[in-house]
């Protein structure tokens, strides 16, 4: 065997050493081992791709929200400090905003501009400045040590700190591409989203009072339109995004489907009763428990006949009552239609730009509590940090909002 991984030629009897059919000097060619025999140990199996995919999805999304921390922290720095600075020290305002405590990493982080710029590695003008080299920590540093310069600006400098604190982790993981837990994960994201609101660089977005902007979603949710997240059912729907948050501060609730289970059976009576006392108003289409429609339905889910028209028949009583209760019954509406049903829709505060959807499709012998779900922000495409060069072209929410009015029209109220 060859130190290469090539496996000599065998002799034979008549041909060693010094033969005289082979020439002095001469190297004898080798054969290229079979694929065979390298193969498995460079293969990854399916639990091994899983895992890696898992690692750069976690490391990605870290990754996300420790950029827009650090570029935010970075401005806030310069506005503040280059005023301060740069009259006296030019462009190396930075350096002596370090000071003598700072001088080790600064001058590292001069160091690095400079072999950036020998090298090439300056891609864009605005990035040839010390302060575009000073990490997390760095930054951090300067912010400490001139406090009394930040505290007109922030409220808290513990929470600061504490945010900061609780990134390191995450940053020193990320930056040497080492495993992420989930755990690490979800604690990096909520401190990240609370420094860039200290920092005054929230949200500004409407409905993040009820479903908060994923950074992520943030940058590249121009993909999706204003699909904000994607269920496989109804159960995983309402482990991540309950009842409670998705109609609790509701001032308006929209409804279309055959037995509005979401609504009915996952939001108390008394809840949707103080939300139209307070000025809310609801509106809510169920299928006609007396029609053909929910008979085909029963025979395409295979219940026994009659036994989903009690059900909507049952959640219909239960909304009447609570309406019944209500100084001001035009504040709750209840309709049916008769016409074939082809999705549920759940649109709170449909009227305005932070409104947000639940949608599900009617799917042949499939439940609605097994059917995938699509959450909807509306005005998603307004809020994006990232601006798309092309025209927006407009998202599901207004298709599923007019859908909605145009069958509440042809609807008849129930009395």
């Amino acid at each position: 065997m060859g130190s290469g991984g090539l496996e000599l030629p065998p002799g034979d009897d008549g041909h060693q050493g010094n033969s005289a059919d082979v020439p002095p000097g001469a190297v004898s060619l080798a054969r290229p081992m079979s694929a065979g025999a390298i193969g498995p140990e460079l293969d990854w199996d399916t639990d091994a791709w899983h895992e890696v995919r898992t690692r750069a999805q976690r490391a990605g999304r870290a990754y996300i929200w420790l950029n827009l921390v650090e570029q935010r922290l970075r401005a806030v720095v310069a506005a503040v400090l280059r005023p301060v600075y740069e009259p006296v020290h030019g462009d190396e305002w930075v350096v002596a905003a370090a000071g003598p405590a700072g001088q080790e990493w600064v001058q590292r982080a001069v160091a690095v501009r400079e072999v950036s710029r020998r090298k090439g590695y300056l891609l864009d003008p605005a990035d040839d400045n010390v302060l575009s080299f000073l990490t997390l920590p760095q930054l951090r540093e300067l912010m400490v040590q001139h406090w009394p310069c930040f505290e007109p600006y922030v409220d808290e400098r513990r929470d600061v700190e504490l945010a900061l604190d609780e990134l390191e982790v995450t940053r020193n993981v990320v930056s040497r591409n080492r495993a992420l837990s989930e755990a690490v994960l979800n604690q990096a994201e909520r401190a990240s989203a609370r420094l860039l609101e200290v920092l005054g660089a929230g949200g500004d977005v409407p409905s993040t009072r009820r479903l908060p902007v994923d950074a992520v979603e943030d940058l590249v949710g121009d993909r999706y339109a204003d699909v904000v997240a994607v269920h496989s059912d109804r159960v995983r729907l309402l482990r991540q995004f309950p009842a409670e948050d998705l109609f609790g501060s509701a001032r308006r609730v929209d409804a279309l489907g055959i037995g509005l289970n979401l609504l009915v059976q996952n939001f108390s009576g008394r809840r949707l009763l103080r939300l139209a006392e307070s000025g809310g108003r609801v509106r809510l289409l169920f299928l006609n428990p007396a029609s053909s429609a929910i008979k085909r339905r029963e025979r395409e889910l295979g219940i026994k006949r009659g036994e989903l028209s009690r059900a909507v028949e049952m959640n219909i009583l239960h909304m009447r009552r609570v309406r019944s209760r209500l100084r001001d019954p035009g504040a709750f509406e209840i309709q049916v239609f008769d016409e074939t049903p082809r999705f549920t829709a759940y649109l709170v505060d449909g009227d305005g730009a932070d409104g947000v959807a639940v949608v599900q499709s009617y799917l042949r012998r499939t439940r609605g509590m097994e059917a995938p779900v699509l959450v909807l922000r509306n005005g998603r495409n307004g809020g994006k940090v990232v601006k798309s060069d092309q025209l927006d072209e407009g998202g599901l929410f207004p298709t599923y909002r007019e859908e909605f009015e145009l069958m509440w029209a042809d609807s008849r109220p129930v009395s």
